[in-house]
Parts: structure tokens; sequence; C-alpha cells
């Protein structure tokens, strides 16, 4: 690579000593608002991530039969998946990085679980079966991120990986999920019911009002504008349900009986559902959806970051971070939830919508979380809020990442050509690869992952290689992921195609980048060796 600085031309981007705090940041990383204020704005992280908690497991449920087996038991499964995301958002804010990011949940580790769902269908095993293969597979991979974070394996990684690759990377993680059930397909593969856009496109104009035209009239309306747009038609929803506009079975309609009849305590406990099982093909392919969270948390990082007007994270952070990201695995694996537990992408949305970045409001949202998992009425009413609702929801949020992730270019020289060149191959091979995978095995009588395996066998001298189920379901899972696709070929091309340190974009990088002083971790703390920043906002 050559590293030849290039005349200075007026058109490089300049170095800046310090970040500057984004201009819309209400409450920054240490901050705490006032306890009543701070509750609704926990409430609001909360609401911002119930669309993909709830969706997962009921995606998990559908596949394994627990509707039709045991349907008294998918409430139960979904109060699972509240209480492991509100315990892993508690240790990541207090043990691990202490950004205020939501743990949760992941479609990443989504794809193999449905690729293991489908081979144990096949071999007709329950749903019981099914959740312990599951679950032993989750917590080796939590182990194995667990060894890349605390080995440092991601913090020396970091050198090599400027803001060329992680504008891509975060801008995919927003425009890549432009197709969630939500949006597209509200009722998860029942395309005959159709969406309700006048409910999704009121819940995205209230939501856009509140944020971006009415909050200079009222400070309300700039905190909490996810909180008044989804309460506002949540309101319009229910009283459509109430007065039979809405009728049962429609996507829009709210079922406020199935509040009055919800368990009082869900029984949420280790093991719950049978000691996990170890099958090491399953395993494989629950690792690879974990490296794909992994490259989505490292985004994530980045861009709460950016949000909040912080430097990039150093290295020890994004290790903290990482494993113990690895350690929320390990817990949702022997809770039984069926899937893994990573940074919720849906949080740093929320956070630049409303610029309140405090990681108290995040620890107040999780404890939201872990109340209503175990209290059944609380968990249900929140399970109300119709699909469009959430969809359009994930219209504003996922803008608004993608355009964070975008904003990481003011750094590099965009005079550059290698830079343009990369970014705008990078976006798109993450949006066509993953669009290409969705097509494979369609009109077969194999799954995706079976009918690449077959493809690949074909392929001279290779073959034999390609076409082993290990490596055909790995590509399959993250050929299938938009952020591993294009975070990859940045990666590669832009540590491979000639280019200064200025025209990357990693001079201002390096500069702007924390410096050890300003992260603290865990284990310091409790010597004593460092503390928080001052917090810069009552609690009175």
């Amino acid at each position: 690579m050559t590293d030849a600085t290039p005349p200075d031309d007026g058109q490089n981007p300049t170095t800046p000593e310090e970040p500057e705090a984004a201009g819309f940041v209400e409450y920054g990383i240490d901050d705490k608002p006032p306890r009543k204020q701070a509750i609704l704005l926990g409430v609001q992280h909360y609401l911002t991530m119930i669309g993909a908690s709830v969706a997962i497991p009921l995606g998990l449920a559908g596949a394994m039969g627990m509707f039709e087996a045991a349907p008294e038991q998918v409430g139960r499964l979904i109060g699972t998946f509240f209480v492991v995301s509100g315990i892993a958002t508690l240790a990541q804010t207090t043990l691990g990085n202490r950004y205020p990011i939501v743990q949760g949940g992941t479609f990443s580790m989504l794809a193999p679980g449905l690729a293991i769902i489908g081979v144990l269908a096949q071999q007709g095993a329950d749903w019981q079966t099914m959740l312990v293969e599951l679950q032993g597979a989750v917590i080796v991979a939590g182990i194995v991120e667990m060894v890349i974070g605390y080995s440092g394996l991601m913090g020396k990684l970091k050198r090599y990986v400027g803001p060329v690759v992680i504008a891509p990377v975060i801008a995919l993680i927003g425009l890549s999920l432009f197709n969630v059930p939500q949006i597209a397909n509200p009722n998860f593969g029942d395309p005959g019911t159709g969406q309700n856009w006048w409910l999704l496109g009121l819940t995205m104009l209230s939501i856009i009002a509140c944020s971006q035209y009415l909050d200079r009239r009222h400070r309300a309306f700039k905190l909490f504008p996810v909180l008044l747009g989804i309460l506002f038609a949540w309101t319009v929803a229910a009283l459509l349900s109430v007065t039979g506009v809405f009728t049962s079975g429609s996507v829009s309609y709210v079922s406020l009986g199935s509040v009055a009849s919800a368990p009082l305590v869900q029984p949420i406990y280790p093991f719950q559902w049978g000691l996990p099982q170890f099958t090491p093909g399953f395993i494989v392919g629950m690792f690879a959806g974990m490296l794909a969270s992994v490259v989505e948390s490292f985004g994530d990082y980045h861009s709460v970051a950016r949000i909040a007007g912080r430097g990039a994270p150093n290295s020890h952070r994004i290790n903290d971070g990482i494993g113990m990201e690895g350690v929320g695995n390990v817990f949702a694996g022997i809770m039984g939830t069926g899937n893994g537990c990573t940074s919720y992408t849906e949080n740093v949305g929320a956070i630049a919508i409303t610029g309140v970045a405090s990681r108290y409001v995040v620890q107040i949202g999780a404890a939201v979380m872990i109340l209503v998992g175990y209290f059944g009425p609380a968990g249900q009413l929140f399970a109300t809020i119709p699909s469009p609702i959430i969809g359009g929801l994930y219209i504003v949020m996922f803008g608004q990442i993608a355009a964070v992730g975008l904003s990481q270019l003011k750094y590099v020289d965009l005079d550059a050509n290698r830079n343009v060149f990369i970014v705008g191959f990078a976006l798109f091979a993450g949006l066509a690869v993953p669009e290409y995978m969705s097509q494979v095995g369609q009109g077969m009588d194999v799954g995706g992952a079976t009918a690449l395996q077959q493809g690949l066998a074909a392929v001279p001298v290779l073959g034999s290689v390609l076409g082993t189920d290990v490596v055909a379901t790995t590509l399959f899972v993250m050929g299938g992921t938009g952020m591993v696709v294009g975070g990859s070929v940045a990666f590669i091309l832009d540590n491979t195609v000639p280019g200064s340190r200025e025209e990357r974009g990693l001079a201002a990088w390096a500069a702007l980048t924390e410096d050890d002083s300003e992260y603290v971790s865990a284990a310091d703390r409790i010597r004593g060796r460092g503390g928080d920043r001052p917090s810069a906002v009552s609690d009175d």
C-alpha cells in the first residue's frame, strides 16, 4: 500500500483535535435526567426494541410449531427475551463497554436458528428438542465471542478499520432492514392480509412531526417523539378495534382482552426447556450468525460514539463490549431464548432521533424490560402494539441509522476516487448479495442453505470442500447479512487499494479516538482506579 501524502490543495479533510457533541444531544452518556423524566425516556427506549423482541420469538415459535403444540408457552418465550435483554443491558452498561446500547435478540442469529429448526423438523423433532439444540449452539457461540472480545482480538483489528469501512457497515445496518416483517409483511409470512399503510404512515408522520417540526414548541416533543408517536397511533388503533372497525385477525387489531387473560407472573428460569444439546453442525451455523452480530455491534459502538459526540471507541472499550456480548449470548442460551444477545440497532436509531444518549436512561429501560418479562399483563399490553405501528417506527429509525453511517465520511477525502469507489461498491454488494441469497432455493424442495450447498458441490476441483455442510451454511448465513458482506468488501479494498492515511480518514480518526483515560473498565473501577465523568444533570 502506498502512503504518499497528496499535496494540500485545501480539499483534504482537516484533522480535528477533539470531537464535538452533536447539536441535538440533550443528554450525554454520563448525564442523569430527573428521575421522572428518565423513567419515561427509559420506557421510550424499550418501545423502540419491542418490535424485534416480539418478532424474533414469534418467528421461532411459528417455525417450531409452538402455536399448535403449546400456544400457552409462546408468551413465556417472549417474556424470556425481555428478561434476558434487560439483564444483559444492565451488564453491558455497568460491567461492559458502558455505552448506552440496549442488548437483545438478533436477526443475525435468527437465520441460522431457522436453518437448524428446518433440519430438526425433517427429523420429526418436537419444539422442546429444537429449543435445547438452539440453546447449545448459542452457548458455544457465546463462549467463542467471549474469547474474541476478552483476548483483545477485536481491538487489534481496529487499526485496520477506518471511516471508509465503518460508513458502509453502519449504513447497511439501516438500509438492509427495509424489508423486515413489520414493514414488508407484518403477519410474518401471510401476505394475504396485506399491510395497513395508513396506520403505518400515521405512526411515521407522528414521529416526524414531533421530532422535526414540534421540537421547538415544547421540550416534550424533542425528548419523547417515539413515545408520543406510538401512543397516538396505538390509541387510534385501539379505538377502531373497540368500535369494530378493526376486527380480530386484522393486522391492525388491538387485543385488549388478551391483557386481562395474561398470567400474573411468568415462570422464567435457567434451563426451563431442558438441558442444552450440543450438535457440531448446528454450532458452526450459529457461529456464523455470531460473527455477523459482532460486525454489527462494532458499527453500533462507533454510531453511538458519533451521535453522543464522543471520540471513536478505543480498543479496550471495544474488547470489553464484544466480550460482554459473549457473556450475554451464554446467558441467553442458559435461559432458553433460542437466539443470541447483541447490540440493538433500533436503540441507536432512537438515540439519534431523541438526542438522549444517557446510560442512566438505558439502565432504567432495562429494568422495565425485566419487569415486563416477569409480569404477564404488562408484557401483553406492549405486545398489543400492531405491526404497522412498529413498521412506521422502523422506517424513521432505520433511515436515521443509514444517515449516521454515511456521516462518517466527513473524515475522509471524498475527492479521492478510491474512497468513492470502495464505499459505493461495498454498499451495492451489501444489498445485492443478501438479496441473491434470499432467492437461493426458491422453487426447490430444499432450503436455501441446502440449495447453495448443492451448487457449491458442483464447483470443479473445490467442490469437495465448498460443498460441505459447514462451509455452505457459513457462507449462506454470512452472505445473507448485508453488514458482513459490505464490511468485508470495504475492509479488503480499503487495506489493499493504495491511499494515504489522510485520504482514508485514519489520521482524523486517530486524533478523535478516545484515550485510555476516558474509559475505565469494570475491573479497574472495582480496584478504585477510576470512575465515570461527573454527571451534568441533577437527579433530583
